[in-house]
Parts: C-alpha cells; sequence; structure tokens
C-alpha cells in the first residue's frame, strides 16, 4: 500500500515538473496586415533563445543570448518582418505567415508555443454606399485545434454592440454606419479584435433648429457634404443631380404652393451652379471643402420658408436635406419720424410665438436715457410713452439662445423738435385778433368815459361871473 501511494506522488511530481517546463500553447487571432507581439514568460528572461515557424524541426527564425547578441533570419517569407524587443514582433502579416511559433530556451528544457489563427472580415458590397442599401458583414476566425470555436460579434463605428449570428451581421446603412466597424473574437476570455471600415455617401445633418436671418446680417442657407467624402466618391455612387428648391412661407406670394427651384448644378468638368429662379441668393461650390450652401450679404422679410439641397444617385435614391428659415423683423406702429414727446410703440418678432429656449432683448441708441430691455419668451412689444431727442438712432433687437445672439435686427428712429402745426398757427392767430380787439374795445371805452367827463365840466363852467359857494343875505 505503501509502495503504491509513493508511486502516486512520484507520477504527480512528474506531471508537475514536466507541466512546469512546458506551457500550454498560446492562441493569438490576428488578420492580414497587422502587427503580432509574441510576449516571453518571465522565466525565459535571460536565456539562450531560439524562435521557429512550425515546430522545433521546422524554420528557424531568429535567436538571442543574455549577452545581448541577436540575429533574424533573412528569407523571402520573412525578409524585414521580425523585430525583438523583449519578445517577437512580426510586421505586416501576409497569408503564409500564419501557423505555430515555438520560442524554446537552451540552456533549460523551458519552450512556448504560440499558434497565429487568421481572423477574414469581408462586406457582401463594396464601399461607398448610400443610406438604405443592405449591407452583410461577415466575420470569420479559424477554431484551434481540439477546441472550441471561439465567440464572435460585431461593434459598430460608435462602439456599440450589434446582434450577430455566425459572425454576420446585416444592416440597412445610414450616415451614422460610417467608419470602422469591429469584429470582436473571444476566446478563452481574451478578445482580439479585427477592423474593416465602411463608407457610407450622405450630406451633413441640416441644423435642427430653425435658421434665424434679419435685414440687418448675412444669411447663409447650409448645405455640404461630411469632409471625410471626397468629391470622386459622391461621383461613384452614380450622381445625377444636384438641386436647390425652396418653399416660401404660407400666405406668401407663391401662387403654384409648390416647391421653386432656384439652382441645379450641371455635371461638367468643372462644375458649375445654373440659376432658375432669382432671389439674389449666391450659390457656394466648393467640393474640396463639400460645400454647396446658398449666401447672401442681407436677408429679406421673403426669405423665411423652407429651402431644400437636394442629391440624386443610383437607383433613383435622393438625398436631401431641409433648412428652416425665419427672418427677425422690429415694425413701429406709426412709421420711423416722431417728434418729442410722443408714444412710439415697437414691435419685433419672427411672426410667431418662440420657443421657451429663446428670449428677446432690447439695446436702445447709447445717448438714449433707457437702458436695456429684455423681455419674455414671448414676441417683444417695446412702449415708450414720451420720446425723447436722445432716443433718435438704431434701436437693436437681438435673438437669444442662452449665450448664443443668433441674430439681430435693427430700426432707426428719427426725433424731431416739436413744430407748430396750421390749426395751432390759426388758434394762436385767433388769440392775438381776440386779445388785439379787446385792447382796443378797452382803449375805445377808455377814451369815450374821458370825453364824457371833459363836456360834463365845460357845461357847468359857462357862467362869466361865477359866486361863491355859501349863504348870502337878501
Amino acid at each position: 500500500m505503501t509502495e503504491m501511494k509513493n508511486f502516486i506522488q512520484a507520477i504527480l511530481i512528474l506531471s508537475a515538473v514536466l507541466a512546469s517546463s512546458t506551457k500550454a500553447e498560446e492562441v493569438i487571432y490576428a488578420q492580414v496586415g497587422d502587427t503580432v507581439t509574441l510576449k516571453l514568460l518571465n522565466n525565459l528572461h535571460g536565456n539562450y533563445l531560439h524562435w521557429y515557424f512550425g515546430d522545433e524541426s521546422g524554420v528557424r527564425l531568429a535567436w538571442s543570448n543574455p549577452l545581448g547578441g541577436k540575429d533574424f533570419i533573412n528569407t523571402e517569407h520573412w525578409k524585414t518582418k521580425l523585430s525583438d524587443d523583449s519578445s517577437l514582433i512580426i510586421n505586416d502579416i501576409k497569408q503564409e505567415n500564419f501557423g505555430t511559433f515555438v520560442c524554446k530556451s537552451l540552456s533549460e528544457s523551458n519552450k512556448l508555443t504560440y499558434r497565429l489563427l487568421k481572423i477574414s472580415v469581408t462586406m457582401d458590397r463594396a464601399s461607398p454606399l448610400v443610406p438604405g442599401e443592405l449591407l452583410t458583414l461577415t466575420c470569420i476566425a479559424e477554431t484551434p485545434p481540439n477546441a472550441q470555436s471561439p465567440e464572435i460579434h460585431w461593434l459598430n463605428p460608435r462602439g456599440e454592440k450589434v446582434e450577430t449570428k455566425q459572425g454576420k451581421h446585416k444592416v440597412r446603412v445610414t450616415s451614422q454606419d460610417h467608419g470602422q466597424w469591429t469584429c470582436v473574437v473571444t476566446n478563452n476570455k481574451k478578445e482580439n479584435q479585427a477592423k474593416t471600415s465602411v463608407t457610407v455617401v450622405d450630406l451633413s445633418p441640416a441644423p435642427l433648429d430653425p435658421l434665424y436671418t434679419s435685414k440687418s446680417t448675412p444669411l447663409t442657407v447650409p448645405c455640404s457634404f461630411p469632409a471625410h467624402i471626397s468629391w470622386e466618391q459622391i461621383k461613384a455612387v452614380g450622381l445625377q443631380e444636384v438641386n436647390w428648391h425652396f418653399n416660401p412661407q404660407p400666405g406668401s406670394n407663391n401662387v403654384s404652393g409648390y416647391p421653386q427651384r432656384l439652382f441645379f448644378l450641371s455635371l461638367g468638368d468643372p462644375p458649375t451652379w445654373k440659376k432658375d429662379q432669382d432671389r439674389d441668393l449666391t450659390p457656394v461650390l466648393d467640393l474640396k471643402k463639400g460645400l454647396l450652401s446658398l449666401t447672401r450679404k442681407q436677408g429679406r422679410e421673403h426669405d423665411k420658408g423652407d429651402y431644400f439641397c437636394s442629391m440624386k444617385v443610383r437607383d433613383g435614391v435622393i438625398l436631401n436635406r431641409t433648412v428652416h428659415v425665419k427672418v427677425l423683423q422690429i415694425t413701429s406702429s406709426a412709421g420711423t419720424e416722431f417728434i418729442s414727446g410722443q408714444q412710439v410703440n415697437l414691435s419685433c418678432s419672427v411672426g410667431e410665438p418662440l420657443p421657451s429656449s429663446l428670449r428677446l432683448k432690447w439695446v436702445p441708441p447709447e445717448q438714449s436715457s433707457l437702458l436695456s430691455l429684455t423681455t419674455d419668451h414671448h414676441p417683444a412689444h417695446l412702449t415708450i410713452r414720451g420720446v425723447g431727442a436722445g432716443d433718435g438712432g438704431r434701436w437693436r433687437c437681438e435673438l437669444w439662445q442662452g449665450n448664443v445672439c443668433l441674430t439681430s435686427a435693427v430700426i432707426t428712429l428719427k426725433i424731431a423738435e416739436p413744430k407748430l402745426s396750421v390749426w395751432m398757427l390759426v388758434i394762436i392767430c385767433s388769440v392775438t385778433v381776440i386779445i388785439v380787439l379787446l385792447l382796443i374795445l378797452v382803449f375805445i371805452i377808455c377814451r369815450r368815459r374821458q370825453r364824457k367827463t371833459s363836456h360834463l365840466r365845460h357845461r357847468l363852467c359857462k357862467c362869466k361871473n361865477p359866486k361863491p359857494k355859501g349863504f348870502y343875505r337878501t
């Protein structure tokens, strides 16, 4: 019984020795073109090492010694591919470089085996794509001998895990699918990645909020394709048309009710814009920067409406963006010329209630006695009850979103000193005449009284020898 126990212990010790001298095979996944590092274990550092491809009797790739000496094989398949940094580095892997690698220590019986397996990623259709097209991504990873198949899943360009069935993922692409897709292969809880690039041609996103302009600020209606998309890639998806359309806001003078085509792009060499409707807009064409915008130095009242930038490509697919334009305006109830002391009513609006995220701010002329006025979230109605000479000049209404001024409108008021009207002149003259007539009447009455008094005195004093007053004797 004791002998059997000793025999079992000997077997266990021998197994432990063999396990210590030999490490299990390490599996590494890579794709063609990658760079792989075969890392050494700590117990192999500082030894005489030999690297082999295949097995110990295969092609010797490199050797190194503790004194710093090393050398690499220089054959057709391995030329310029090998380098050393306490490990073996294989650059720009080709199909013939996949297989088994062995690192063996000459001073000890230790060795390390690596199995380099291939990951293949493919697409069922070539880039570039356009939104709406169906794409199938396939990821295939080799299975190590006598082992379970690795787990495979895909990550989209935003790093999100997507549904994968047997290494395949199907998606109807959008502009968000443009970029690097990653196949993740998990083997023994160790992840390996392979990447592939998907190009989706689309226009840049339009502004989510309306575009605000005014008669005092420039107008630019944006349309572009992203910087990572080239004009050549756009032509590669079968470009047929590029158009600008405009649909005025309801209530305008658009009789037909249908969008009006403003410009179309002639696809010659070089491409040029052609005009359909004249709204004094200037189209921009900078294919290197991807610009297809419309501009004008100043906005106008009739600019409000919807602008459509569209691009027609293969299979009748239309890529389009819509930009909503609103015009900020200042109106006065009684024109722009006032007399000092009059009441002035100003309104600033875009023709409809503003969303809660926007606010209006009035900025009076510098010489005005009024301070800056800020209204609530509704269109501003400003009343100046007694306008003065200092209130003349440029009044500015600004539209703000947070700390950003979106646009501003300006109105110039002229304030004059009071002038005498015709009726005021008539009244003044009438009062003057009445006063003059009253003065004349008073003068005449006074003169008559003086004459009466003088005449009475003359009648009482007719006697030549008047007798003195008093009592006399008879």
